[in-house]
């Protein structure tokens, strides 16, 4: 199994973006992505009102940390936190999750994902796409991820939601940081992106705000849209200016909507509400998830990199917790009481307003973090302390809600948590527990750019262990 001693940027940093400026929807306005989704829009099978929430934790979260302990390994594998009884037996995690210990009849644990990708941009684009890229590493997809495929069946059927949304750290919403790029399907088909900390006081969903100015000037430009040349229209033989019309439209209402506006404020949520989901960028981010998916959006990918709050010297930016990036064991005492919290109140959540038969919550990295810990000089403290490195070959993935079999543990890994032994399973597995849920045909096809048909799922079986009883 390959790892990486050196150096690890990780997915690019967020200082990077912001440099570059904050480009919303890669630089598509929301009337470009309405009409771009129109024209390339085929029919699809139909389905169920059912959503997910997909919380991606980038760079690789340690699962010998948090879900899949061995306390009886050796010191240089095991760590320094002890594992913890939950109120489901046989389900242990870490010490740094105390919440966890109190609903973990309400979530199941998979320990035994794997693939064989070990750089993030590889990592990344063998997760978001269920096939394995032609190229191992940087983060533009050759295939379609899991969201355009979603994209391109569901859109229209959300009550006027996006059918897919994501968000992401100020400065990150670029489709392909995180490998969410269309591909073959276009780029029509791809989320409606959110960036910024929803804990902030002035956070302001971009595309969705109107200013003083744009309200006053909106009643003109509805009159000069009825009143363009018909003729000139009707000149149009591929007929874009009708579909233009008709997505200008469609945005102008999106902007509009009070019940698309109403589900990115958290406003209107109570203090106690927020407070219990924390006032942080992992929390306000699960509760608009959840206000996301009751508003009728399909697929909500919420991106938790960094916490929003002060950072210790020894900790890092995401999850990348290489022993050069930060000493992953401070690191953790600062952002695992976060994530805590966060998936904690949305699982409540999810039970407490009846959701959890129609949401599906799934919570994970790309990959996992090296079982054997290493030594080296920190970049930031200047001092020799532990870390670990990239590692596909084991990780854990939590599972929640989605009317599935919870309480339990599936899939196990050896000893020292290097490799699976029990139930192996591939991202793909997960893709098609989701694409079922959702009422999708993951071995339907569409052409690709040779015109060759592709399934949307080269391979993977659902999950039998968590699917719904009787299914």
């Amino acid at each position: 199994m390959s790892t990486h001693n050196g150096f690890c940027p990780g997915p690019v940093s967020r200082r990077s973006f912001l440099e570059a400026g904050a480009l919303s929807l890669g630089g598509l306005g929301l009337s470009d992505l309405l009409r771009l989704q129109a024209l390339g829009k085929e029919a699809g099978k139909s389905a169920r009102d059912k959503s997910v929430i997909f919380v991606w934790l980038p760079g690789g979260p340690p699962h010998m940390e948090m879900y899949d302990m061995k306390p009886d390994a050796p010191a240089e594998y095991r760590g320094i936190f002890s594992p913890v009884r939950t109120n489901v037996r046989g389900l242990d995690v870490c010490e740094l999750l105390p919440r966890h210990t109190k609903c973990a009849d309400k979530y199941t644990i998979i320990r035994s994902m794997h693939h064989e990708f070990a750089d993030h941009g590889g990592g990344h684009k063998r997760f978001m796409t269920g096939r394995k890229p032609a190229e191992p590493t940087g983060f533009v997809n050759d295939a379609p991820a899991v969201t355009s495929y979603i994209t391109r069946l569901l859109a229209g059927k959300t009550g006027g939601m996006p059918a897919c949304i994501a968000g992401t750290d100020g400065g990150r919403m670029q489709i392909d940081t995180f490998c969410l790029g269309a591909a073959w399907l276009g780029s029509a088909n791809t989320p409606f992106m959110v960036g910024g900390d929803p804990s902030s006081p002035d956070f302001k969903v971009q595309n969705l705000g109107l200013t003083p100015e744009m309200e006053a000037r909106l009643d003109d430009r509805m009159h000069l849209m009825r009143s363009l040349d018909r003729l000139e229209r009707n000149a149009d033989q591929a007929g874009l200016m009708g579909a233009m019309d008709i997505f200008s439209q469609r945005a102008f209402e999106m902007l509009t909507s009070p019940q698309v506006r109403a589900a990115f404020d958290l406003t209107q949520e109570s203090k106690r509400t927020r407070e219990r989901y924390g006032m942080h960028a992992y929390g306000q981010r699960g509760l608009m998830a959840r206000r996301l998916v009751e508003a009728g959006c399909r697929f909500v990918t919420m991106v938790w990199e960094h916490p929003g709050t002060k950072m210790p010297e020894g900790g890092t930016y995401n999850w990348d917790s290489h022993a050069v990036n930060a000493h992953i064991f401070d690191d953790c005492r600062w952002r695992l009481p976060y994530y805590d919290q966060a998936v904690t109140a949305l699982i409540e959540d999810l039970y407490a307003r009846g959701l959890d038969k129609d949401v599906l919550l799934v919570v994970t990295g790309e990959f996992g973090r090296t079982p054997r810990l290493n030594t080296q000089m920190g970049t930031q403290t200047k001092a020799a302390q532990p870390g670990r490195d990239h590692w596909p070959g084991a990780f854990s993935m939590l599972v929640s809600g989605g009317g599935m079999r919870t309480g339990q543990v599936v899939g196990a890994t050896n000893s020292r948590g290097e490799h699976p032994i029990e139930r192996p399973f591939t991202p793909n597995d997960l893709w098609a527990t989701v694409y079922r849920h959702l009422g999708i045909d993951y071995e339907a096809s569409f052409p690709d750019h040779s015109g060759r048909p592709m399934p949307i799922l080269p391979f993977g079986e659902p999950i039998r262990e968590i699917l719904p009883a009787g299914a």
